[in-house]
């Protein structure tokens, strides 16, 4: 019962796929097709970044991280943990299980924020792209617009969240 209750969310949306393809079956082979192609595509992801998330854990040690990505980092650990996000490949998804390993190498919480949105929005091969198709110009203003908007939400969200339930994320990531 309690590997259900983990997995309600997920039963809950193939109920919610099963009757929309049952109301109209065009519309629910499409969403099955859709699926399917998506979780392909996170297969051909996850593996190697859990590779690479077991060579992090085992080959750096916890005070490295926590002297080049903890507390008292400063302009080092912003730009490390910038420099970490914005040159990674994948999805988004692909950066919750590396922000986790941070976590539980002793990162601080803003530097995991900062690595989290620099993944999502700095990444090198999309400002390649974005200069190849956008110009040189568009692409520095959004990528520092983009650093300027990750720097103040991290900074805020470090500020809003007390101790305590930052406390309570970095225990649930230094569980086994």
């Amino acid at each position: 019962m309690a590997q259900l209750v983990r997995y309600k969310w997920v039963i809950l949306a193939l109920l919610a796929d099963g009757a929309v393809f049952v109301w109209n079956p065009a519309l629910g082979t499409q969403i099955a097709l859709r699926t399917t192609d998506s979780f392909l595509e996170m297969l051909s992801f996850i593996p190697p970044i859990f590779i690479i998330l077991g060579l992090l854990d085992t080959w750096v040690p916890r005070e490295k991280v926590v002297s080049h990505l903890g507390s008292g980092s400063g302009i080092r650990g912003l730009m490390l943990a910038t420099v970490l996000g914005a040159a990674a490949a994948g999805p988004l998804y692909g950066a919750f299980p590396v922000a986790a390993v941070m976590m539980k190498k002793g990162a601080s919480f803003f530097n995991v924020m900062v690595f989290i949105g620099s993944w999502a929005t700095l990444k090198v091969p999309m400002f390649l792209f974005e200069t190849q198709f956008l110009g040189g110009l568009f692409s520095v203003t959004r990528w520092i617009c983009s650093f300027t908007g990750i720097v103040l939400i991290a900074f805020i969200l470090d500020r809003l969240l007390s101790e305590t339930e930052k406390q309570a994320i970095y225990t649930k990531h230094r569980q086994p």
